[in-house]
């Protein structure tokens, strides 16, 4: 069940040499290839650990953790190009919040799962960290969005 060379022409990034990085945000860099198995859920889960950004009124440098699972439906991201999006961030001037956000809208319009989720872990600025959540489901996946959303508050303090 190898993929043909034709099912790969989306993919210019994967296997090239001379690879440049994107100096500002860049949505369109990301690629895709189709799903081989879209009658099943199941989960991709992708983990960045050195996510940098710019705080937008200092332009001081922010680093955390980037988590990103989502349920494919026909289209899924092709790894490195989703690293070369996600390193697009790196002069990037937005707050931790945005920029989870703008990453699960970004894939969910290109690829558009059937759930995605973008979890940021940041590391502390001023004594404290910031941890933002962003979830999507399709119609079958609301509850399975709501659910997560509600997993991720915590309970104790």
């Amino acid at each position: 069940m190898s993929r043909k060379s034709e099912e790969l022409q989306s993919c210019t990034l994967l296997g090239s040499a001379g690879t440049k990085y994107p100096t500002d945000y860049c949505p369109a860099v990301l690629e895709t290839f189709d799903n081989k198995h879209p009658e099943l859920d199941y989960l991709v889960t992708f983990t960045c650990p050195e996510f940098t950004s710019l705080c937008p009124k200092t332009g001081q440098p922010d680093f955390g953790k980037i988590i990103i699972n989502y349920i494919p439906n026909i289209k899924m991201v092709e790894s490195k190009s989703l690293k070369l999006y996600l390193f697009s961030f790196r002069n990037h001037g937005d707050f931790h919040e945005d920029c989870v956000n703008i990453i699960m809208k970004d894939l969910r319009s290109l690829m558009e799962p059937r759930y995605i989720e973008v979890r940021g872990i940041f590391m502390p600025r001023g004594g404290i960290s910031i941890i933002p959540f962003a979830n999507w489901g399709d119609d079958r996946h609301k509850e399975l969005a709501s659910k997560r959303l509600l997993e991720v508050f915590p309970i104790n303090f």
